[in-house]
């Protein structure tokens, strides 16, 4: 099950030895064009361009995630993430392989620190949904750690810097990890004296909703450290059925639960959707952190969307939410401290 396109993230060899229950979930993910085009009803005309936008990046949808698309629907704003296109080998002025300076920031294997106070480990080149956005569809994961001793150096790192004081999990995804493989982590990380907090990014709660588990909660609500899990959605279509089940769990365990989205052209650009997005999640207790603007990613231009249009949308949503419904409009620039501010 591995897939080896190079820059690619790869299913997990931890899912493939441990197989968890939501691993079967994962297995019957789709990964050929021509299924998907035929799960959905759409036209065969998609599928050269689709097989060719998967032969650099690979095809990966669960399918969870697949039955909350419309049949028929070509423009459907689930579907436009996942569905590989001509655009993708545009070339477009300022978008390179590594938009947000992940290379320069990286202090060891595995090991990146851009801002004052917190580092983000790159547990894994895994992910359960290929996002055709995703600002690290270049990132030469085969360079990170893959074995638990090969992190020495990382976790070394963390405990020499005692200004150090919250490790962000990240990836790939991190959740594509076993719990038994986190809890592995959440000890190394736990005995380090001067770390408060602990935050996971994941996608997966969104996409493989099963993998928010009885273990996973327990692990988080257990742990000595302030747990804040940030997902990804970026649609309120995303928000339903079994998602907004593992969402609430988060919630009600007491685990903070904040999302991240990107505005893109054509799946969320809209203040309506935007408006919807923000009122599914606060009505769960998920709170709206960051709409990002686009990484300027090789292969993702047909995404972008400007950045007055940005402003805009959310002066709309301002108008029409209370202020803690409405997430930082932001832009990630390689080399500076923080997020910059839009708006």
């Amino acid at each position: 099950m591995e897939l080896e396109n190079v820059g690619a993230p790869r299913v997990s060899g931890d899912l493939v030895g441990r197989r968890p229950a939501y691993f079967e979930s994962l297995a019957r993910s789709i990964r050929d064009p021509a299924e998907l085009l035929r799960r959905l009803d759409l036209s065969d005309e998609l599928l050269p361009a689709a097989v060719r936008g998967a032969t650099e990046f690979p095809l990966l949808i669960p399918e969870d995630y697949l039955k909350r698309m419309s049949p028929g629907d070509p423009l459907d704003p689930l579907l436009r993430q996942v569905l590989p296109l001509d655009e993708e080998f545009a070339r477009a002025e300022g978008f390179v392989d590594d938009p947000v300076g992940d290379s320069a920031a990286r202090q060891v294997d595995g090991l990146i620190s851009k801002y004052p106070g917190r580092v983000l480990l790159v547990l894994t080149g895994s992910c359960a949904v290929h996002c055709r956005y995703c600002f690290r569809r270049h990132y030469p994961y085969e360079s990170e750690p893959r074995q638990p001793r090969d992190w020495e150096l990382a976790l070394e790192t963390i405990r020499r810097d005692s200004t150090i004081h919250e490790v962000i999990l990240s990836g790939g995804d991190p959740l594509m990890l076993t719990d038994t493989r986190l809890a592995e982590f959440l000890a190394a990380i736990e005995e380090i004296p001067h770390l408060n907090r602990l935050r996971i990014h994941s996608r997966l709660p969104i996409v493989l909703p099963d993998r928010v588990t009885d273990e996973l909660i327990a692990m988080l609500s257990k742990t000595r450290l302030t747990p804040i899990v940030v997902v990804h959605a970026n649609h309120p279509n995303e928000i339903a059925g079994a998602c907004s089940d593992s969402l609430g769990r988060l919630v009600r365990s007491g685990i903070t639960t904040l999302n991240q989205a990107v505005l893109l052209k054509g799946v969320n650009d809209s203040a309506q959707s935007l408006i919807e997005l923000s009122e599914r999640l606060i009505d769960l207790g998920v709170m709206p952190y960051y709409l990002h603007q686009l990484d300027r990613v090789r292969g993702a231009a047909h995404f972008e969307v400007s950045e007055s249009t940005g402003r805009k949308l959310v002066a709309q949503m301002r108008s029409k939410l209370p202020g803690y419904a409405v997430p930082q409009y932001v832009r990630e620039i390689a080399g500076e401290a923080s997020k910059t501010p839009l708006f």
